[in-house]
Order: structure tokens, then sequence, then C-alpha cells
């Protein structure tokens, strides 16, 4: 096969290069713009939702800042799926959407010769699918993530996305009445931008940050601030620089910078979906990180700051405390210094240069007074995840951290909520979902508005949730996802019965069926073959060859 055009020079010279530098004239190019390096300004804005919504004027203040910088902006879209939106039977979509980000920016890159990048992503998987792109492409690449929504402020108190899901419950419980329920619903998202939790969108977007992808600061500068679009034109100059010192993405996302990366979100209690991507996107840039490594720099890394919705702090606390920025200059001691970020060339650019000073201690604590010793996600295993499992422990309250429950078996989202909505759930039970994993649900769905729902109604630390599924990272609870192997390719989630007792030890770690292995493997004999869920189109692609939750489902493993 010949040669993908690997820069806009091969792309555009000769005789060859008659066609496609017909092309961009057509679209208002002139032929000295096509000498400058060309950088792709990739947006994921759409209409649909406000996490995507500022990109669409981000990318304008960032192409100004390309052709300051001497070089040609050229703006393309991908999509981004709004976890919020696709609650439910769209969530079936939503993990697969990171590998379609991945592929459109690989291909638009692929067929048209691009010296540079400028990614904007929304929330959720359009990050990771970013990222993803990033390390697989490895030519010069910046990130503007969009940044949080302001809260909604109200007699003292902040609003944020996570509060309409549990209102949710407590509506549905008796708590508050239906005038209250719609004021929440009204008033709670206050403006564009990503919700102002620590979300999957604001983690994967504080990763960004943290791994030197982005400028310092770039990620908690809200997305409804002037600051943001001053940062969107310094970010277009930037990515000029960085095309004339080639830095790329792979000298960034090194085995240390991702080791740096778990720490930062371990500190931070980010969302549980971020064990799921780290994985994938080392896999883009040719390094394997597992579960076990993830748990080790856990254990290591002590939790020094909680945000919505694991405490009354939202992202404008993690603000105006110093943000990403903050977090990184606690950790000091424990990070690899000596790695090559967006902001220098062969010698500078070091992460040092992202530290700043934590400007409200009960909001980012030190180093020697964590909210926690350990990180704020634990890795467990045993029978009955044998390959792993994924706990959210920075969210659980006043849950006893070893218990025995009586399980609750459920083969799919939609049981459990007509459980839930019946009132069916009471204090000790351990409510099972299974097949809802990367090939079982199709898309590893999210549990996140039945956690929510339990936490409404009084039941978060009383019962707790196992799935081969995920957890939002707005989840809080007792709740175990990621159960590795999953319930479609045979693994034990798929034999507990109703009735079953199943030991949660998040001290050691363990999460067990107590039942000999004997009658485990039995069952496990006797269950039969189930078929792909879906069988057309992208969503079947994914079902038949996804791959499992421990190495980052991803697609083709």
């Amino acid at each position: 096969m010949e040669k993908m055009p690997r820069n806009s020079q091969e792309l555009f010279e000769g005789i060859k290069g008659a066609y496609p530098r017909a092309m961009f004239k057509a679209a208002g190019y002139h032929r000295e713009e096509l000498k400058k390096p060309v950088i792709g300004v990739v947006s994921s804005w759409s209409e649909m939702h406000p996490g995507s919504y500022p990109n669409k004027e981000l990318a304008q203040f960032v192409k100004a800042g390309v052709w300051a910088a001497g070089g040609t902006p050229v703006e393309f879209h991908t999509i981004a799926v709004c976890d919020a939106i696709a609650q439910g039977l769209g969530m079936h979509y939503s993990l697969p959407s990171r590998e379609v980000v991945a592929a459109e920016i690989e291909v638009m890159v692929g067929a048209g010769g691009f010296d540079g990048l400028v990614l904007l992503p929304a929330c959720d998987k359009s990050p990771v699918g970013m990222l993803m792109a990033a390390a697989r492409l490895d030519i010069p690449t910046i990130f503007l993530p969009p940044g949080p929504m302001l809260p909604h402020f109200k007699d003292g108190e902040q609003w944020v996305m996570s509060d309409i899901k549990e209102g949710m419950g407590a509506f549905k419980d008796n708590k508050i009445t239906a005038a209250e329920f719609e004021a929440i619903e009204e008033e709670t998202c206050a403006t564009t931008g990503v919700c102002a939790m620590m979300g999957t969108g604001n983690t994967m977007g504080a990763i960004i940050e943290a791994l030197g992808l982005s400028l310092p600061g770039a990620a908690s500068v809200p997305a409804v601030f002037a600051a943001k679009r001053r940062l969107a034109k310094l970010t277009g100059e930037r990515i000029v620089a960085m095309v004339r010192e080639q830095i790329r993405p792979r000298q960034i996302l090194t085995r240390e910078n991702l080791q740096n990366a778990v720490r930062f979100l371990m500190a931070i209690g980010g969302s549980t979906n971020a064990i799921l991507h780290l994985p994938a996107i080392a896999r883009e840039a040719g390094v394997e990180l597992t579960l076990a490594e993830i748990d080790e720099l856990s254990a290591t890394t002590p939790c020094i700051t909680r945000i919505r919705p694991s405490s009354k702090y939202t992202l404008w606390d993690f603000y105006e405390a110093g943000g990403v920025g903050a977090v990184l200059g606690v950790l000091a001691p424990l990070l690899n210094r000596d790695v090559r970020t967006v902001t220098g060339g062969k010698t500078g650019g070091k992460i040092d240069g992202y530290f700043r000073p934590v400007k409200r201690g009960e909001v980012i604590r030190a180093l020697d007074d964590p909210l926690q010793p350990q990180g704020g996600i634990v890795i467990l295993r045993g029978n009955l995840a044998p390959d792993g499992a994924v706990v959210k422990v920075s969210g659980i309250k006043g849950a006893p951290r070893r218990q025995v429950g009586t399980a609750r078996t459920f083969d799919s989202e939609e049981d459990l909520m007509r459980h839930i909505m019946n009132k069916e759930v009471k204090a000790g039970d351990v409510l099972v979902i299974r097949y809802e994993g990367p090939r079982g649900g199709p898309g590893m769905r999210e549990m996140s508005i039945p956690a929510a729902l339990l936490t409404g109604m009084g039941l978060g630390d009383s019962v707790a949730m196992i799935t081969d599924g995920r957890f939002s990272g707005a989840t809080r609870g007792f709740c175990i996802g990621h159960v590795t192997p999953e319930a479609h390719v045979g693994g034990p989630i798929a034999v507990v019965q109703d009735g079953d007792k199943i030991e949660i030890d998040i001290g050691q770690k363990r999460l067990d069926l107590l039942l000999s292995e004997e009658e485990i493997a039995a069952r496990l004999r006797r269950l039969p073959h189930r078929e792909a869920p879906v069988n057309g189109g992208f969503l079947g692609l994914y079902s038949r060859h996804a791959g499992q939750a421990d190495k980052g489902a991803l697609l083709g493993d």
C-alpha cells in the first residue's frame, strides 16, 4: 500500500499535489497558506449537550492563534455522546463511541496531510477517543478541554448534575415535592460546559492536563470564562511551535507519565471509567498498563481531594483551590518529574511547569494530611472477579469495608430498574447486574441512575451493586463495576443465583462468591451459550469483537 501523507508538504508537493491544492483553494485557502504548517482543529462541537456546545466558539479562537503564529488552521468535527442523554438504552453506544472518535480522526488525518492537531474534546468518551487517536497517529498534538460549567448557587449550596439523579430517588421516595424536583431539573445546569462534578468528563479533562497534553490550567478554567478564550488562542499559537519542535504525543505518553496520570487519578478520587480508559490509551501509545500496576500505584498514593458527588465541593471549588496544578504540586514527591509536556522543546516543558500553589486547603489537602492514605479507587479480585473489578472507595461514606450480603440477580439494567421502582430493595442486599459488559450489553452500560436512585432513597451505603457494566464518575455508594470476565463470555458473575452469599472485603481487596470451587465449576459447565445481543451495524461489530474491561475494552482485542 502507498504510504499515506505524513505532512502537508508531502500532500501538496509536485504535480500530484495539484489535486489537493485545488480542493483547498476551492475552500478559500490561497497558495501561500498551503506552504505553512497545516493544523487540524478537531472540534467535538454539537448543539446536543452543554459539554460540546462551547467548542464552536473556542475553535475560532484556536484558529486565530494558529493564524497569528504563522500556521494554516483547518477545522473538522467528531461526535461526542453525552452519557446523561444516553442513559438507559442509548448507553449501549456510549463506550463504543470512543472507538468511533478515534477512528474518525485517524481517517481524516490519514486521508489528508496535517502537520499538527488541536483537539477540543467534550465530555465522557470523546476525550478518550481523542487521546487514543493522538497516540495512534503520533503527530504534534495539543488539547483544549472545554472546562466545567458553573454550578447553580442557591442558599449557600451548589447544585450539580448528580443532584438531578439523586433527586429522582428522593422524589420517588416522597422526600421532595414535585415543585422542588422541577426546580432541580430547571436550575441545576446553569451554563454550558462539562457538568460541574468530577464525573468522567472532568476526570479525563484533568488527566489531559496532568499528562502535560494541554497548556497549564486548561482543564479547570470554566467554559464560560474569558480566560478560556485566551487559552484557546495560546493553544493555537503553541501547536505551530510544537510542529517546528516536533513534539509528538508518544514522547509525552510514556510509561512514567502514564503512571503520573494514575497517581493523579487516585489523588482526586476520580471516575472509575478512567480505569477502563487509561489502559486503552496506553495500548495505543505502545505501553502496557495493567490493573495490577494501577492497584500498586493506588496503594501508595493518598487521596487528597474529593469533589462532588463524593463531597460537597464542586469543580468551582476545585478551580478556586488551584485545580490540576495544585494537585500536581502536592503530589510532586511521588511523581516522575522528568517527563515531557507540550510546553517546551527538547530540554524544556517538564511537568514542574504545571505545579500551582494550593489556595484552599480544605478542598485540596496536604500530602501528610490526606483524606485517606490510599487512592480513591481500589481493584478487587476473587472467585467472582478473577481478572479484576473496580470500586470507588472515595464515594463510600457510611458502609463497612467488609460485608457479606445476599445476592439478588438481574440480567439487565431494565430488570434492576423495575425492582428499584417497585421498592423491593432492602438493606443488606447485593444487587448483581450481569450481561452488561463490553460484549454482553453490548457497550458496557453504566448503572449511574440506579445507583443515584438508591442514594436518593437512603440506601446508597446499605445496598451494594456489582456489575460487569460500569458506573459513572457521578456515582457514589457501594458500587463495584468492571467485573471481569463478563457474564457473556462465561465469567463467574453469570452463575450467581438469588440467595447466594457474596463477600466484599475492600481492606483485603477481595470479591468472592461464598460457594465451593466445585459448585462454581459445575454451574459454569451448565451455563448455556449466548449469541451476540446485537448483530447488525457498528454496535453489532463492537459486540462481537470488543475486548474485556481489564484490558480497556478495545475493539478488536
